[in-house]
């Protein structure tokens, strides 16, 4: 961690930074003392952390490196924990308020902030939130509530008291927003859309058909079964979705039936949630097109009640950012309870 990053956290309950101006080579957004908060969206590719102006939402610098979670849950932390010295001296020369540093995994997590699953970063019992209370304080959430708290305060659910948000990309999970809070249940797992086993009787075969819907309708599930189709194993899911709206047959099979079961999933989420509208978000979610649309057909065509049926589904207004956005809101969070800070909770 650099040298003035350790001078800075010297006071990890309260850390008030100096200097006036400052513009950032990521974004090219302006900084001016404000208050802002670090957020880190931990994804299976992918890290995003940036610099989230708490008042706007506002996203004023960024930075992206490779997840390789191939290399080991510290491997990763290592990368994360760079980031955020790196955003704290950004915004150290920016003359600001640090109000803490939030993120977001991949994986459950438990009201008390533990990350109790390995589906991509093995993170149990590892004191994330420790690690990073050195540069601030620091708070651990759920991508998927991060994104969703993001959405809750600027984005398509600002104006909801209760909506669904569900997120698809490398994964597909979910979660009910309810007075502008995600409602984690009671061990924090209140976010499995996609991937339990959905098992039925086949009369037709004579044997019980499984689907992990996740392993189907994804991004990955997606190129993987383009290339089992046609041997392309290059194909990423950008390709394939691009290639069914050019006409591409066997593209458009795969991205139609991908949508229509992920959809469905959706419905049934509705049918027991019942919440006034629906929040897309995620890579795919957001892609449009052939998926959208036979996405939310879908959905509707598994919404039991004809009064339910023609809620809204919307996209995600803040689209790749929220889940750093949210983060950042996590990580603001966490300050205000250690007394930093003076942005009200809205």
């Amino acid at each position: 961690m650099p040298a003035s990053v350790l001078q800075l956290v010297g006071h990890p309950g309260q850390v008030h930074l100096r200097s006036r101006t400052f513009v950032s080579a990521g974004q090219g957004e302006a900084m001016s003392g404000g208050e802002v908060a670090i957020g880190i969206d931990v994804g299976g590719t992918k890290i995003a952390a940036g610099l989230v102006e708490i008042t706007s939402g506002r996203v004023l610098s960024m930075h992206r490196v490779p997840t390789e979670p191939e290399m080991g849950g510290e491997a990763v932390l290592r990368k994360c924990l760079d980031l955020a010295g790196r955003l704290a001296e950004e915004a150290l020369a920016a003359g600001t308020c640090l109000a803490g540093v939030g993120v977001g995994v991949p994986e459950l997590v438990s009201p008390e902030g533990s990350i109790t699953s390995n589906q991509t970063i093995d993170w149990r019992d590892v004191p994330v939130a420790e690690s990073f209370g050195r540069i601030a304080p620091a708070g651990v959430e759920s991508d998927v509530r991060a994104a969703a708290l993001a959405e809750a305060r600027y984005g398509s659910g600002r104006k909801c008291y209760n909506f669904l948000y569900v997120t698809i990309g490398t994964g597909i999970s979910c979660t009910l927003v309810q007075g502008g809070l995600p409602y984690r249940g009671a061990r924090g797992n209140a976010l499995v859309l996609a991937s339990g086993k959905l098992t039925c009787w086949c009369e037709r075969c004579g044997g019980f058909a499984v689907t992990v819907v996740e392993e189907f309708s994804s991004g990955p599930a997606i190129a993987r079964r383009y290339a089992d189709l046609t041997g392309d194993s290059a194909a990423t899911s950008e390709k394939v979705l691009a290639l069914a709206e050019a006409g591409n047959a066997t593209a458009r099979a795969v991205v139609v039936s991908a949508a229509e079961l992920v959809g469905g999933a959706i419905g049934f989420a509705v049918n027991i949630l019942d919440p006034e509208v629906v929040v897309i978000g995620g890579g795919l979610g957001t892609a449009g097109g052939t998926y959208w649309e036979h996405m939310v057909r879908s959905a509707r065509e598994h919404i039991w009640s004809e009064q339910t049926r023609g809620l809204e589904i919307l996209r995600s207004e803040l689209g790749e950012h929220a889940g750093l956005i949210g983060a950042a809101l996590v990580g603001w969070r966490a300050g205000r309870a250690h007394g930093v800070g003076h942005e009200e909770e809205r």
